[in-house]
């Protein structure tokens, strides 16, 4: 079973080196990437060399990044090493409230994307916030439409966001366990609290059975779990704290 850290936790936390020094002596071995370190990736690489830190995975946004930008994203990814890339979430337009009709076009427009990524040699997927579990005017849910129309995606479950939604992520994980791969590994706090972290908490410091969780999206087939947290007011703490917490799982 493989942790890893979303570097998107740290773009608060000062240089790069620093924080790949800190994950590395934090016990982790793999971080996934996300924009803001894509730049230069050869010299990222460097840095994630020296600190004995590989980038299995990485997210790119928007979608146009597999569309119109699909040459530079597969160098970034390739460069970096990765082997599995995911689209983190959709352009404002399905965030504001829509129909299914829009979010099956998206759906259409991940499965293209998709089979050039995997052309390319490299697995390809879908990031869900909440917005995907919120009913439709028609009462259809946004990610069971995603994953029906883009039969070639994979799907990295970012669990608490899956709660956020209002939907059970146990019933999700047995019903799509042939599509789960990756999954996000974050916690809510209790009500009221770490408001200043958009109540967000450190793994294993708030409410979700993440015990449960990992059982069951181990049984799914799932094989890489990724520490993450929207907001944290410290980021060393919640990679220090959620790392020990994980490895008790």
């Amino acid at each position: 079973m493989d942790v890893s850290y979303q570097l998107y936790s740290s773009r608060d936390g000062g240089p790069w080196a620093d924080t790949l020094s800190m994950l590395a002596t934090a016990g982790y071995t793999q971080v996934e990437g996300f924009g803001g370190v894509y730049d230069d990736a050869p010299a990222f690489k460097a840095l994630l060399d020296a600190n004995g830190l590989t980038m299995p995975s990485g997210h790119f946004f928007p979608l146009g990044s597999f569309e119109d930008g699909l040459t530079d994203s597969l160098a970034a990814a390739k460069a970096l090493g990765m082997t599995r890339v995911f689209c983190p979430a959709p352009e404002d337009t399905w965030r504001n409230g829509t129909d299914a009709a829009t979010w099956i076009e998206l759906a259409k427009r991940l499965e293209t994307a998709a089979k050039k990524v995997q052309d390319a040699g490299l697995r390809f997927g879908w990031h869900n916030h909440h917005w995907e579990f919120m009913p439709l005017p028609d009462g259809q849910i946004a990610m069971d439409l995603m994953l029906e129309h883009a039969p070639s995606i994979e799907w990295e479950m970012d669990v608490a966001w899956v709660v956020r939604g209002g939907a059970d992520p146990l019933a999700y994980i047995s019903k799509y366990a042939d599509r789960i791969t990756t999954a996000h590994v974050k916690d809510i706090a209790p009500a009221g609290e770490c408001e200043d972290e958009d109540g967000w908490a450190d793994v294993g410091h708030g409410t979700m059975d993440w015990p449960g969780l990992i059982t069951a999206l181990k049984g799914a087939g799932v094989d890489l779990f990724v520490m993450e947290h929207d907001k944290p007011s410290d980021a060393t703490r919640f990679a220090q704290r959620s790392i020990a917490s994980f490895k008790t799982y």
